[in-house]
């Protein structure tokens, strides 16, 4: 098989949908957690054309937890949670044409908003000791934080690899006193690498991705969620050169504990895996390339965090000529 279709960059949207905070599905304070696993997936580390383009993202995801499984969230202690989200992000992302350090760099900032609702079947304590029963719900609709990004990416034949760093910036739609919010009101750093494995010949892909995010304290809660560690990973292959199909999952693990006069509940480091399929798609319209790609995702081994699954969408709109 030979891949005449050039690869542009249909992972430009990989290291900035960083804003995607989902209520109860993933971990730290109130379930939410800067890096979204499953986020990178095929093709990450694959070098694109220069230039501009507009990754778009849609996202929903339903998770789930007992109501013998408790979470921090805005300064209580809730018992049982039961959340969806809906999240819509755009990555404007340029690549410069000039090499960096022998690499293609890029720049880019992720922004998105969506609707979450949440559900916890109790809150055991609240903000001054303040013991509550009864189930509540809570659900809004508003604007995400804002996470830059850089990367360097190289080719080596059949050989790609990438260096990345992302931030989070606190701006999104957040109070401590809901359940259910976009923002996560605290900054963070995340940086890692990733590999691809791209064979023309034979159509075979593999893309794998890790990094490590380090997070500062929500003083409006007194709550500094741990060290995060998160390993992406997509396997796929070619039936044509426009088209491919796999598997795709991830490994998260918190490695050091949450920390803070807010964290009752100690260090309450937690892990997640999850594995699901993928197709990707490229075509040519206007003169211009496009990818798109949809994904899902089902959680299993979760400790101190809700399970569930997520659907991922995007597609890949070029800018330039």
């Amino acid at each position: 098989m030979n891949l005449r279709f050039p690869i542009h960059r249909v992972n430009a949207f990989a290291a900035v949908v960083l804003s995607l905070a989902i209520p109860s599905v993933w971990a730290d304070e109130g379930g939410i957690s800067f890096w979204l696993p499953g986020q990178m997936s095929s093709l990450a580390a694959v070098p694109g054309e220069p230039g501009w383009v507009l990754p778009m993202v849609y996202l929903h995801s339903s998770s789930s937890a007992g109501a013998g499984r408790v979470f921090p969230r805005g300064g209580r202690v809730t018992a049982g949670v039961d959340g969806t989200a809906d999240i819509l992000l755009v990555a404007p992302t340029y690549t410069f044409a000039a090499p960096v350090a022998g690499g293609q760099a890029s720049l880019g900032v992720g922004i998105g908003g969506g609707r979450p609702k949440v559900g916890v079947d109790a809150t055991l304590t609240g903000p001054g000791g303040v013991t509550r029963t009864g189930s509540e719900s809570d659900s809004r609709t508003g604007w995400a934080d804002l996470y830059p990004t850089g990367s360097l990416k190289w080719n080596r034949g059949v050989h790609n690899y990438m260096a990345y760093v992302a931030g989070g910036i606190p701006a999104g739609s957040y109070s401590a006193s809901r359940l259910a919010n976009l923002g996560l009101n605290h900054w963070s750093l995340d940086a890692g690498g990733g590999y691809t494995y791209l064979n023309p010949k034979s159509g075979m892909e593999f893309s794998t991705v890790l990094g490590f995010t380090y997070n500062f304290e929500n003083h409006d809660t007194n709550y500094r969620n741990g060290v995060d560690g998160h390993l992406d990973w997509a396997a796929s292959y070619f039936f044509k050169p426009t088209m491919h199909a796999g598997v795709a999952g991830y490994f998260y693990r918190q490695v050091s504990g949450d920390s803070g006069s807010g964290a009752t509940l100690g260090g309450f480091k937690s892990s997640v895996n999850g594995i699901g399929p993928q197709i990707g798609y490229m075509f040519q319209a206007g003169g211009k390339k496009y990818y798109a790609n949809l994904r899902a995702y089902k959680d299993f081994s979760a400790k101190n965090r809700a399970e569930g699954w997520s659907i991922w969408a995007t597609l890949v709109v070029p800018l330039g000529k």
